[in-house]
């Protein structure tokens, strides 16, 4: 079966200030862990930006956060809108890739974590949210998602990519 890895909107615009830095650490923790899990299996890992107001001026505060390790070999999909696979060629690259499950990490929960979760649903993906790899400003949202959504952990991830 072929993995995607989405790790969603980590840039310092929405964490900086925003979400406290224990909690964000704690994320790229799983993040990094994952990710280099499935790079050495050569799975596919997209790094989802969000640009919807980025201008000349503030580019730098669009950036990925520093504790995010990113490879050669990830991707990046630039989106506008919550859902990233709304206009954009993020449905297209999966498709390419032959992807069946996607694994979501990132910021925030209740927005575009979400939105994306369920585009992937709309579009037959089979999506999951990463234990421990989701952000919010609000801790409550948090305990919620992972309610409602399929989660998957980091050591059941291991267990499939080494099969």
């Amino acid at each position: 079966m072929s993995l995607a890895f989405l790790i969603v909107d980590m840039q310092k615009i929405h964490l900086h200030n925003q979400v406290e830095q224990r909690l964000v650490d704690h994320a790229c923790e799983y993040i990094n862990y994952v990710a280099d899990l499935l790079r050495s299996h050569n799975h596919l890992v997209v790094h989802i930006q969000d640009i919807e107001g980025r201008e000349e001026s503030n580019q730098e505060e669009y950036e990925f956060i520093p504790g995010i390790r990113m490879e050669e070999s990830d991707l990046t999909v630039t989106k506008e809108y919550s859902n990233a696979f709304w206009q954009t060629d993020l449905e297209q690259i999966l498709l390419d890739h032959h992807v069946e499950l996607i694994i979501i990490a990132g910021l925030a929960a209740e927005h575009c974590v979400l939105f994306t979760y369920n585009g992937a649903t709309e579009r037959g993906f089979r999506p999951v949210l990463l234990q421990n790899g989701i952000l919010s400003t609000h801790s409550d949202i948090i305990t919620s998602t992972y309610r409602d959504r399929n989660l998957i952990s980091y050591p059941v991830i291991k267990y499939m990519v080494d099969q």
